[in-house]
């Protein structure tokens, strides 16, 4: 008897729609599958058998062949195991093979006792069910239920074990879809308060270049001492961004849903991320790869933001491979059988010593290293990456006035509130457009959004001259000025707005 089991798995970003198509027939006892399964989807064999026996149902003792459909897209993961025994079970008269069981798609890890365990993806997943017609409901495991519920449009309905998905294809019990209420996922505050910006002493220029950053979402460099405090500021970058919007919160949610890193008991990712790889990490931990491609960790800082710490010590050719995400915001991995495009919308902070000891131009300590050190050390950055990071701030040492000063400092709430009113301007401006913020203004909307006073125009042209600037350079020097004046609540930007962007080209 032949059954066909609606199920789902991820390419990429996107869910696919996956046929599981059973047969049981007679011959010799036998259990194949095939449709280019890899070896966790083989494994499946055994998970199944044991648990439909230890559910208490009988196992078939004949031939049974599983065939994934599509056949030429290779399939991955545990996530077969449920739909596979489900089908086995319809397809010996174990459970009704009725409209309930052909309109609904189904996912799940089983154990060997039958719990069906939580997988990754159904997010993902999630999205492409609710764009199939044919399909009316879905059934995941109970931990995914709230997460596969944040799609609207068709009911999710969660099973903790495989009695459950049978008695709920059977008719026996009443099941109720899983709800979730978005908003008041959203509006939970889950923001670190042992990171602020109170507790940063002194600095006052360096804030004011975070604040600029965080306001148009600008890539910032912090170049300084060991010791002036470059990694305390960065750090403390996310507390001053604003809070996630709904579409940004569910493209996190679904980035860390594919990647499994999605914390338990927690449906909605409501904070801006902030990743910190250690200038050992990989290209392809960094830029995403992988046999079967996986996000890395510039798609996991998607909407929040990427430190490189040290970043004159991370591989030349890694920082190279950043450029085209930066300008892009999206990185595209290729294989032979597939590209696979993650979303890249992150934005870079990185600190740096200015030589190899660290003291060069240090007022207290003097430098150790020769010019050749020096200059060797800073080329492992190069022009163009430089060329794409909008401020660069010498960070100064501290001074004891300031760690003693008994005033205290403007704190990270503060300098959100004008953080978001920057933000809510650059919203209705760029209305319409699909543009978030200046930073990721393109050449059409710098000349329509970014046009200096006549004094503030013949101030960059000037500058343009002298200092020898790229294309970019102009065009990023634009951006940050309209970050500025947006700060400061000013329709036109002014000769201050511009000489202030000119500064943080350090």
């Amino acid at each position: 008897m032949l059954a066909i089991i609606n199920s789902c798995c991820v390419y990429g970003m996107f869910g696919h729609l996956i046929r599981v198509e059973v047969d049981v027939s007679s011959g010799l006892p036998g259990f194949d599958i095939v449709g280019l399964p890899d070896a966790s989807v083989k494994e499946s064999k055994e998970r199944v058998r044991t648990a439909i026996k230890n559910s208490g149902f009988d196992f078939p003792m004949k031939r049974i062949t599983v065939n994934l459909a599509p056949a030429d897209i290779k399939k991955e993961g545990s996530l077969f195991d449920l739909p596979i025994a489900i089908g086995i079970m319809a397809a010996t008269d174990q459970i009704s093979l009725g409209e309930r069981l052909q309109g609904t798609a189904l996912v799940g890890e089983l154990s060997l006792d039958g719990k069906v365990r939580p997988i990754p993806g159904v997010l993902a997943m999630s999205e492409e069910i609710s764009q199939r017609q044919e399909i009316a409901s879905f059934l995941v495991p109970e931990e995914n239920g709230p997460e596969g519920a944040l799609i609207p449009g068709k009911p999710v309905f969660g099973v903790a074990h495989l009695k459950e998905a049978a008695a709920f294809f059977n008719g026996q019990e009443e099941f109720l879809p899983v709800t979730v209420d978005v908003k008041q996922l959203l509006g939970v505050t889950t923001l670190d308060d042992a990171l602020d910006m109170a507790d940063v002493r002194g600095q006052q220029g360096v804030k004011r270049a975070l604040e600029v950053a965080a306001a148009g979402s600008h890539n910032i460099l912090l170049s300084g001492s060991p010791g002036s405090g470059k990694t305390m500021l960065a750090r403390r970058l996310p507390s001053i961004l604003p809070s996630l919007t709904l579409e940004e919160s569910l493209e996190l949610t679904r980035i860390y849903s594919i990647s499994g890193l999605l914390p338990k008991n927690q449906a909605l990712i409501t904070r801006r991320p902030f990743r910190a790889p250690h200038h050992s990490a990989s290209a392809a931990s960094l830029i995403g790869g992988g046999r079967t491609p996986r996000p890395g960790e510039i798609s996991l800082a998607c909407h929040g933001v990427l430190f490189l710490d040290e970043m004159a010590e991370f591989q030349k050719n890694i920082l190279e491979a950043l450029r085209q995400p930066l300008e892009d915001k999206f990185v595209t991995i290729t294989r032979v059988e597939a590209s696979y495009t993650f979303p890249a919308k992150f934005q870079l902070a990185g600190a740096l010593n200015p030589c190899p000891c660290g003291f060069y131009g240090d007022p207290v300590k003097e430098c150790s290293c020769t010019p050749h050190q020096i200059h060797k050390y800073l080329g492992r950055i190069s022009g163009p990456l430089l060329d794409r990071i909008d401020l660069r701030m010498d960070v100064p040492r501290v001074e004891y006035r300031d760690l003693e000063a008994e005033n205290r400092e403007e704190s990270s709430d503060q300098i959100r509130q004008r953080v978001e009113a920057a933000r809510s301007i650059q919203a209705e401006r760029l209305a319409g457009t699909g543009l978030l913020c200046n930073a990721h203004l393109g050449r059409k909307e710098i000349e329509k959004f970014c046009r200096p006073a006549p004094e503030a125009k013949k101030l960059l042209q000037e500058a343009f001259d002298r200092l020898k600037l790229s294309a970019r350079s102009h065009d990023r020097i634009l951006k940050v000025a309209r970050t500025i004046a947006d700060l400061d609540n000013a329709h036109e930007i002014q000769v201050h707005h511009i000489g202030e962007a000119l500064q943080y080209r350090g």
